[in-house]
């Protein structure tokens, strides 16, 4: 028996399984491992996913030990990276390859290619020859190009062809691979000539061949293309599939959209979990949470330290004039968020490629205007304060001062910092906002006590 306390109702039910299994439920805090079989049995495979990674580790286990194992393989592409392999870790390699079989060469090729190279080759040794030749073509290719992408089901026509024979061919093949918008047109060595729409094969006169209304201005993608760049295509280009050819411009598969919104929802998760400093499942073990987390703790520690020395070096003022100490984390904590709003928009930009060479001069001088009007307002904002305060306006006058510095600092370090990191092939998004904390504290601290130092010692 599974206890609803535990969790695993609220979830199954959160998936829509409408009312006559809430009121099943409702009527018991109980769910046998049949009841949960039977729910689980009217869940589509994305479904079961949400809800392996809406569960902790224990329930984790015994709801994937409930599916069949022809079921197992398309949740499993469903998940994310470190629950798919806690999960595949408990599986036989004969189960693994059974539960993999009729998954589509991409989504084979993504949840084999994380195993130890010593266990896939014993799952590729337990499936046929045509089907391990597939996959090892597949496995050539980096994960985050074109080619780990690709599906190998295209349909592709010769030129001299006529539109009767391209249609007597769907015909006979009795059902089109899905996302099947366009076939492509290769030569008798299986080179990409070009495309032809479903579309226009329907509204075309029977009579006329491929080479008269097939399409060649459209180039295709080539294996070793990022797949980051490839979504970038077919975000700009509407696309719903795209051939992809090898280093010889021989067709030897295609990418459809359902992969590519799988690279965009990767790349969004990658990315704000890096803005923290998080990789790891959000029911991960506290073992494997804490050492995920360590890293960019320890070096917060190590840029804490820093901005702490700098504070040191002014220990002698701030002794004299104590109310320096109370104010002192107001010039840092507004320039360390103006900073991370000027880092967001740069890693947006990025993320999209829409920053280069020929703008990101204008985004500077943008950024740095407007640092400027709201250091000018918040300026005279946190002058008045200081003065009501502490009736001294020297205090309100260099505190304001300090603050347009440190807003200014936060654009050159929130500009400056990613493309830095980027250049020396560092992920942004992950040490960006240790990075330009740091600056904005350092430069905060510096500027304030050291305006004090000058005019008030």
């Amino acid at each position: 028996f599974f206890h609803a306390d535990d969790g695993i109702r609220d979830c199954l039910l959160s998936r829509g399984l409408g009312d006559v299994y809430k009121r099943q439920l409702d009527d018991s805090l109980n769910l046998s491992l049949n009841q949960i079989r039977d729910l689980l049995s009217k869940m589509t495979s994305s479904e079961i996913a949400h809800a392996l990674e809406s569960s902790p580790p224990r329930q984790r286990d015994l709801l994937f030990s409930l599916l069949k194992t022809e079921e197992e393989g398309d949740v499993l592409f469903e998940l994310g990276e470190e629950i798919q392999q806690d999960l595949i870790s408990n599986i036989s390699n004969e189960e693994l390859s059974e539960a993999v079989k009729e998954l589509e060469l991409d989504e084979i090729v993504d949840i084999l290619q994380n195993l130890p190279e010593e266990r896939m080759k014993n799952i590729l040794s337990n499936m046929s020859m045509v089907d391990r030749q597939r996959i090892e073509m597949g496995l050539t290719f980096p994960e985050n190009t074109a080619g780990g992408l690709l599906n190998t089901d295209v349909i592709s026509v010769r030129p001299s062809n006529s539109i009767k024979e391209v249609i007597s061919y769907l015909r006979d093949l009795g059902k089109l691979p899905d996302n099947t918008d366009k076939i492509f047109v290769v030569n008798d060595q299986n080179e990409y000539l070009g495309e032809l729409s479903i579309s226009e094969i329907i509204t075309s006169n029977p009579s006329m061949r491929v080479n008269e209304i097939m399409e060649t201005e459209i180039s295709p993608i080539s294996a070793d293309l990022h797949d980051k760049e490839v979504a970038t295509l077919f975000e700009r280009n509407d696309l719903i599939s795209s051939s992809v050819i090898n280093e010889n411009g021989k067709l030897i598969g295609r990418i459809t959209i359902d992969d590519v919104v799988d690279v965009i929802r990767e790349d969004a998760d990658q990315n704000l979990l890096g803005m923290a400093g998080v990789a790891e499942d959000t029911f991960a073990p506290p073992g494997r949470a804490a050492k995920s987390r360590v890293f960019w703790l320890s070096m917060n520690l190590v840029t804490a330290f820093i901005a702490a020395s700098t504070i040191n070096i002014f220990q002698d003022v701030i002794d004299k004039i104590v109310y320096l100490a109370i104010l002192m984390p107001i010039v840092a904590s507004m320039g360390g968020v103006a900073a991370t709003q000027t880092l967001t928009i740069v890693l947006r930009g990025l993320t999209l490629e829409q920053i280069n060479s020929s703008n990101i001069r204008w985004l500077f001088k943008r950024e740095l205007a407007v640092s400027i009007l709201n250091g000018i307002v918040l300026s005279i904002l946190v002058g008045l304060i200081t003065y009501g305060w502490f009736k001294d306006l020297t205090i309100a006058l260099l505190i304001s001062c300090a603050l347009v510095i440190n807003l200014i600092s936060s654009v050159i370090a929130g500009i400056l910092v990613p493309l830095i990191l980027r250049k020396f092939k560092q992920d942004p998004a992950i040490g960006g906002s240790v990075v330009v904390t740091t600056v904005t504290d350092v430069v905060g601290f510096f500027s304030f006590l050291g305006l004090a130092t000058i005019y008030l010692v």
